[in-house]
């Protein structure tokens, strides 16, 4: 008779399609809900806040469901992107990092999530200090030895330096196209999600040359999403364990692609909490324990 082994880690997220096991979540508050007010922020229409806090709420229902231990982050600062919890922070096999946000305004983001791992154990790697700049978003885990770092408007190379020396290991660092500029913000992760060790939503007219090479050479399947979805979040999935993602409603070509792929597919309404700030679940997220 088989026996499923008790996870004991506290902490360790180096995958992004492992089974997730903790994520933290910051639900919309409100600086969120007067997000529109400030040009800066890149909001796209005045915060339904009420809206969006029951799109926030269906989201880690969505979670719950499939069993994933969902964190509250009690914490609400000047920066309305704090609810995209994925970038003020990177969770490694031995500790947090700390990120710097390439955004003046997310800066204040990082404290909140290394009070959160102070207080439940999760030690502090390390952090990115002045002049050094990367957004969790430029950063994924193609596997759990090889990291790979986007530099962009987000993330400049002295951040990408620094954090590839605290990760350590085989990192690969690309160059994010300028895309529509500051003004918008293009990370890594807006133009590829994986899905699988062998699969990954991807944009192909933005994804950089390099990591199209190196997906290839690591035979990973690509699922093009159309342009049409890119708004609505179409590229940015996250996978609960390998095949099962959730995703935003309203991405009909990039979910049927999934679902003849054989992948399990779970939505949630998005278009306050995700569309509205340009952030889709993977964003929403900061994976904590994986595998």
């Amino acid at each position: 008779m088989s026996q499923t082994t008790p996870i004991t880690r506290l902490y360790g997220a180096q995958s992004m399609t492992a089974p997730l096991h903790d994520v933290v979540v910051k639900r919309p508050g409100p600086a969120f809900g007067a997000a529109f007010a400030n040009p800066v922020h890149g909001f796209l229409h005045e915060v339904d806040l009420a809206a969006a806090q029951r799109q926030h709420d269906a989201f880690c229902e969505v979670l719950t469901d499939l069993g994933v231990r969902v964190h509250q982050l009690d914490a609400e600062t000047e920066s309305p992107d704090l609810t995209y919890t994925f970038d003020p922070a990177l969770v490694t096999d031995r500790g947090m990092i700390g990120l710097r946000s390439g955004k003046p305004t997310r800066q204040v983001e990082t404290a909140p999530l290394l009070e959160w791992a102070a207080g439940h154990g999760v030690p502090v790697l390390g952090t990115l200090g002045e002049g050094e700049t990367a957004d969790g978003g430029d950063t994924f885990w193609l596997r759990p030895d090889v990291f790979c770092i986007g530099r962009s408007l987000r993330t400049n190379r002295a951040g990408a330096a620094r954090l590839a020396e605290l990760v350590g290991g085989e990192v690969h660092v690309f160059d994010v196209p300028y895309g529509n500029g500051p003004a918008e913000c293009l990370h890594l992760l807006s133009v590829i999600s994986p899905i699988a060790d062998d699969l990954a939503v991807v944009f192909l007219p933005q994804l950089p040359a390099g990591l199209y090479e190196l997906l290839g050479e690591r035979c990973v399947a690509l699922v093009p999403v159309p342009e049409e979805e890119i708004v609505s979040q179409g590229c940015n999935i996250l996978a609960v364990r390998p095949g099962v993602v959730v995703m935003v409603e309203g991405n009909p070509v990039t979910q049927r692609a999934l679902l003849d792929r054989g992948c399990e597919v779970h939505t949630f309404p998005g278009t306050e909490v995700c569309v509205n700030g340009s952030g889709g679940p993977t964003c929403i997220t900061r994976p904590i324990l994986r595998g």
